[in-house]
């Protein structure tokens, strides 16, 4: 299936989720904030939402600073 991420298209298997997503994106562990089709998915639905083909997703990771 063909995802939107960030602008640019990629391509992930049928069935993915936003956690499959963020582990492909190698952001596993890192605080992130996921938006699909203008929609925030809060984390703690990430590992069971399913994205769909034509999805557009944004994923915005925080920095710290001061």
């Amino acid at each position: 299936m063909q995802v939107q991420v960030n602008g640019e298209h990629m391509e992930l298997p049928g069935g993915a989720t936003i956690a499959t997503l963020i582990e492909h994106l190698t952001l596993a562990g890192k605080r992130v904030a996921v938006e699909v089709n203008e929609d925030i998915v809060p984390r703690s639905q990430h590992p069971s939402f399913t994205l769909s083909d034509g999805d557009r997703v944004e994923v915005v990771h925080a920095i710290g600073g001061g």
